[in-house]
């Protein structure tokens, strides 16, 4: 039935600043870029090397989204890494906190989380 999961979408509060951090940052590629003119909004398609995707959506007034204390819905975004102590190092160098390393006590493998600029949680997870 279900073979995966095909984009997760994302409501940003300012959009340029957004798509520099996926795109520049996070390095996640361009597939198509629209302004939609009857919402006065952007959709970004941004494709990661798996072929899953990420939505990147403005809407004008949208409300914050609640992440602290965590709530009901959507927890975080977790990204798979090769190498967790080298996407850290990358991010740090672009101004991204991030929380340290851990390991997952039932999986045994490394993960940490930080940010995206409107606060989304999003985490790395060392696969190897």
């Amino acid at each position: 039935m279900l073979k995966g999961i095909h984009h997760v979408a994302i409501i940003c509060g300012d959009y340029s600043r957004s798509k520099a951090f996926y795109t520049q940052v996070l390095g996640l590629k361009i597939i198509a870029e629209n302004y939609r003119q009857a919402r006065d909004s952007y959709k970004l398609d941004l494709a990661l090397a798996d072929g899953s995707q990420i939505e990147l959506f403005s809407f004008n007034g949208a409300p914050p989204r609640p992440s602290f204390p965590e709530a009901q819905g959507l927890r975080h975004l977790a990204f798979k890494v090769d190498d967790i102590n080298q996407v850290v190092q990358h991010l740090q160098q672009h101004g991204v906190e991030v929380e340290p390393i851990r390991v997952d006590e039932y999986t045994h493998k490394q993960y940490t989380f930080f940010c995206d600029p409107d606060g989304l949680p999003l985490e790395l997870y060392q696969t190897t």
